[in-house]
């Protein structure tokens, strides 16, 4: 889990950094565009980029931070108990964590009966 949040959270080559900068280009898109309303649609954005990423990268990284100093197996992964080469570099490929409840699909609601005419 620390690779993927790392992945998304790296300052420049991560995930929301590419997020921030396709914002920032269509913010600079729209200061282009000449009609009343694109301004705001910019200054949107540019806030979108700049607050509200900012802070959820912020608490990623937290989290991916506290994650990493944990060092302490998932209590949901089961065993291993197959023959896997030291060398293995992703062991959770043959010793996976056991797969989550799948939830049942919803009934279809009811037919409304309604008057005929």
């Amino acid at each position: 889990m620390t690779e993927a949040l790392t992945g998304l959270t790296a300052a420049h080559d991560g995930i929301l950094a590419m997020v921030g900068d396709v914002l920032t280009a269509t913010a600079d898109f729209y200061d282009g565009l000449g009609e009343p309303a694109d301004p705001h649609t910019a200054r949107r954005l540019r806030h979108l980029a700049d607050e509200h990423l900012g802070v959820i990268r912020s608490d990623l990284a937290h989290t991916r931070n506290a994650l990493a100093d944990r060092h302490a197996p998932h209590p949901g992964r089961s065993i291993c108990t197959g023959e896997i080469p030291a060398n293995e570099r992703e062991r959770s490929a043959v010793c996976a964590c056991p797969p989550p409840p799948r939830a049942l699909p919803a009934p279809p609601p009811p037919v409304a009966a309604g008057l005929r005419r």
